[in-house]
């Protein structure tokens, strides 16, 4: 399971918990603007935006998980069993298998108004990449600097939300995590009133009592909870520093941690990465389970004119700094 969110100070930051069980050896791969994107049903795309953002390279193709353009818009594809449905080839759409989704947006939009314009003419269709990697069910997250919308294909078709709180995790629908806030309007960052009964003295005992009832378990449900309150009421400074240190900070608070989700076979689902991309400045950051130091990738540092993919393998063991 995963959780993708946005947050803005003086820039703007997007990124996401990629939550399973094992990895698929992931890369932080920059596509320059040269590289020839071929689609299956579609034109191939020789030139476009240059794009960065943590993938599994397999045939010289980038599966992007999430990724960010040079103009800032930015998506991630976030798993989606038994809800996710995908078409059959429709003449009158552009068909574009899963995989291909996050590359044809990113590679030819430069803003979220353009992605719905493009996405009013998209039919997400059932095609594996291939026999070893088969289709995923997913929904995605697209945001750019200022607003966020989630899409989903579903048995009714493919739907587009506007996503006011720029938060996305898993099953259920977007529309039902929505209608779920109204579960939780009682939080709150300030002391409790009482409001059991004026026939009793009830104080507070413990700083943070406001958000009793805030949702602690892993379940995608409770994370959309928990990030959303956590991020609608961060606060930080406008540095990059502070910036990307809240960010990090807000998707600790949905992290999953090895041997709390048992998927079976001694394994474990674990937070296999956390990502931030500022999007203004194209510089994608990380962190790993086994690495809480967060490594930055800039991808105007890279030939962004240039036709060959760009990797750089993920620094996974632990990073002491002994001060002794």
């Amino acid at each position: 399971m995963c959780t993708a969110i946005t947050y803005n100070t003086k820039d703007h930051y997007f990124g996401r918990n990629l939550d399973l069980e094992y990895s698929y050896n992931e890369t932080v791969t920059i596509t320059p603007r040269n590289y020839k994107f071929k689609f299956r049903n579609v034109s191939d795309i020789d030139k476009h935006y240059a794009i960065i953002g943590m993938s599994t390279v397999v045939d010289n193709y980038p599966l992007y998980y999430d990724a960010t353009n040079e103009l800032g818009l930015s998506m991630a594809g976030l798993n989606f069993p038994k809800n996710a449905s995908y078409k059959e080839i429709k003449d009158d759409k552009d068909n574009i298998a899963p995989f291909e989704f996050i590359p044809f947006i990113l590679s030819q939009c430069a803003n979220l108004e353009e992605a719905k314009e493009m996405l009013s003419k998209i039919n997400i269709a059932k095609i594996d990449f291939s026999e070893q990697f088969p289709v995923s069910p997913l929904h995605w997250i697209i945001s750019d600097k200022e607003n966020s919308i989630t899409v989903e294909s579903v048995d009714d078709g493919l739907k587009i939300y506007d996503n006011p709180v720029g938060v996305l995790t898993n099953n259920p629908t977007f529309e039902i995590h929505m209608f779920n806030l109204n579960n939780y309007m009682n939080l709150s960052i300030e002391p409790p009133e009482n409001n059991f009964s004026k026939k009793l003295n009830l104080e507070t005992y413990s700083r943070g009592m406001g958000a009793l009832g805030l949702p602690g378990d892993l379940s995608s449900l409770s994370r959309f909870v928990k990030a959303t309150f956590t991020k609608m009421n961060s606060i930080s400074g406008d540095s990059e520093s502070e910036s990307i240190s809240q960010f990090f900070h807000i998707l600790g608070s949905v992290d999953q941690q090895r041997g709390c989700v048992h998927m079976g076979d001694n394994k474990f689902e674990i937070t296999i990465y956390s990502s931030c991309c500022n999007m203004d400045k194209g510089i994608y950051y990380y962190t790993t389970y086994e690495n809480s130091q967060i490594t930055g990738v800039d991808m105007h540092k890279e030939n962004l004119d240039g036709t060959d993919l760009i990797n750089y393998k993920l620094i996974e063991g632990q990073q002491i700094n002994m001060q002794n």
